[in-house]
């Protein structure tokens, strides 16, 4: 698996994937699909949804073993942490500075990593989805974004099965039995149409909205059972949007959302 690597990786980036990959293929069992939909070239965006802390692991291993690792836009704090920020900014990572004016030096960064030819990695959700069932949530614009500025492919993915190892937010880690983490790259959204519109709130909106529905459409294979047709958006729903939700927001909000699928599923 995995095809020939267009450049020679960073010393920081193999150093991880040594220490990385073997105990996850120990641990973990496979099951990676539609690595196909991956260009054997050029720069893209690839984007999948976000339900542990762990699968960002698991989505660097499917991307690595695909002979297309991924540069990963992720939270500035990380790149501080010791070590742990060394590799993050020896590898090529690309650090977000969420609320602050440099928040624009990501997205160029990224910009300009697709036009390098590599492929980036962007959590559309911008965290760990808020739907208490775990399907996609209202994305963010950012990798939408980027796909329209350079016209890149936009590679929808799903993945499902880190939360098993990992629940959202939680901190201990559940290694065994060995669970299957299922990944499913997507052909590219097709964007086509929004290529000489100009890039305002709506185009972004409508590209967005086509990333996550067909991230969901996919999620839904691995599941096996059909997502909910509404979905969460953290401001109705009344929690955070970024960062551990706790017990903050509106639990009954989450509690009334349970209640009125599960009424729908038994009227339908």
């Amino acid at each position: 698996m995995g095809g020939a690597r267009e450049r020679p990786l960073p010393f920081a980036y193999r150093l991880a994937a040594f220490l990385l990959r073997r105990p996850l293929m120990v641990l973990t069992k496979r099951d990676w699909r539609g690595l196909e939909n991956l260009p054997a070239t050029g720069g893209f965006i690839v984007s999948p949804n976000h339900i542990s802390y762990v699968d960002p692991l698991v989505f660097a291993h499917f991307m690595f073993d695909s002979g297309r690792e991924a540069y990963f836009l992720g939270k500035e704090s990380l790149f501080t942490v010791p070590v742990v920020g060394w590799v993050l900014r020896k590898s090529g990572q690309i650090p977000v500075y969420r609320g602050s004016a440099a928040a624009a030096d990501s997205y160029r960064a990224a910009v300009a990593a697709v036009h390098e030819g590599k492929p980036v990695g962007i959590f559309p959700e911008g965290t760990i989805t808020r739907d208490p069932a775990l399907w996609p949530m209202r994305g963010k614009t950012g990798a939408a974004r980027i796909a329209l500025e350079t016209r890149c492919p936009l590679i929808p993915v799903a993945q499902w099965g880190a939360q098993e190892i990992l629940p959202p937010y939680g901190k201990r880690l559940r290694l065994f039995p060995r669970r299957t983490m299922q990944v499913y790259a997507g052909p590219p959204v097709d964007l086509s149409d929004l290529y000489d519109r100009p890039i305002d709130t709506k185009v972004l909106r409508e590209a967005t909205d086509r990333l996550m529905a067909r991230v969901t459409e996919q999620l839904e294979v691995l599941r096996g059972e059909p997502a909910p047709l509404d979905r969460v958006d953290p401001r109705r729903l009344g929690v955070a949007e970024t960062g551990n939700p706790g017990a903050e927001g509106r639990p009954s909000a989450r509690t009334g959302l349970l209640r009125r699928r599960r009424g729908r599923r038994s009227s339908g």
